[in-house]
């Protein structure tokens, strides 16, 4: 006796087109290639929805996404080609009752950071994105990335900065000679750093649409982009040395969260991968219990808007 299809059999009760219909909160393993790497296996996150263009069908056919998503992650790799083949493929086991396509990847990319001054290296993950759309036969591919980093306050470093000196004005207001030494000890004494600025972890979220120059998913060289151009990314191994070198980069990098936002617009700006791109920079503030927060984009029509 054949099993009944209610999808294939019924029809709707109210009819109506709907934008998407399918799963949310797939887990699987995947193996993620991405830039001029060999490819890595994480453990995703995945959505995978079709329009239902019907109005007048009961439903789409969700197994039928699902198997193929399973496929993609038992029997190959997620790679540009791959993500345009599953989403045709989508449209193919669905061409009676859609013209669109949407699937999002959400895991965590892992990297063996280097530290700053002793080469010894570390695991970092960073939370990544990958949205693939096909509309109407048009397709879209979109990379979001979690950058952490340290962000030092110019304000508070400059009332530091004031605070020492008016330490030192008050140490040594009585001596018309110094010498060299002393200074140099005072300097390095607890009560010659009598202040010091805030600082806090901060992330940046970033998401670019990438273009037909594109040959892979480019994870590591938008993570570098971001850390090379913020200059104090979080560290992972760290030796005496390393952290010596992380406090200076910190003083000589003072930031807003102004400031992170428009050298990161400034840098993507300059990048040719990418047809637009949303930015927003989160400094998790330890002198006040709200997050400083800026938010950019490319500005281009028909956009990403803030």
């Amino acid at each position: 006796m054949a099993m009944p299809d209610i999808a294939n059999s019924a029809q709707a009760q109210t009819e109506g087109k709907l934008d998407r219909v399918g799963m949310s909160n797939i887990e699987l393993p995947i193996m993620v290639q991405t830039d001029d790497c060999p490819p890595q296996q994480v453990s995703a996150s995945a959505e995978v929805f079709v329009n239902l263009g019907d109005p007048q069908a009961k439903g789409i056919h969700m197994s039928r996404l699902y198997l193929q998503l399973d496929e993609l992650s038992t029997e190959s790799e997620l790679t540009l080609g791959t993500l345009t083949d599953l989403l045709h493929g989508f449209i193919a086991s669905h061409h009676e009752l859609s013209q669109q396509a949407f699937v999002k990847f959400s895991f965590d990319y892992h990297l063996r950071r280097k530290s700053l001054i002793s080469e010894k290296r570390g695991w970092k993950a960073y939370p990544v994105i990958i949205i693939g759309r096909l509309n109407d036969g048009n397709l879209e591919f979109e990379l979001q990335v979690n950058v952490p980093y340290s962000s030092t306050c110019p304000c508070s470093a400059a009332l530091a900065r004031q605070l020492i000196q008016k330490a030192f004005s008050q140490k040594y207001q009585e001596q018309s000679e110094i010498s060299k030494d002393e200074i140099l000890k005072w300097l390095g004494s607890t009560q010659g750093i009598v202040a010091t600025p805030h600082s806090q972890r901060s992330i940046v979220e970033i998401k670019v649409k990438l273009n037909k120059s594109n040959s892979s998913f480019p994870v590591i060289e938008l993570i570098d982009l971001v850390e090379n151009t913020l200059k104090t990314p979080v560290q992972a191994a760290v030796k005496r040395e390393d952290e010596q070198e992380f406090a200076r980069l910190n003083g000589q990098n003072l930031m807003f969260c102004e400031d992170a936002a428009r050298h990161l617009q400034y840098a993507l700006h300059q990048q040719t991968k990418f047809d637009d791109f949303w930015l927003r920079v989160n400094h998790y503030e330890s002198l006040h219990a709200h997050d400083a927060v800026a938010i950019t984009t490319k500005g281009i029509k028909n956009g990403y808007s803030a």
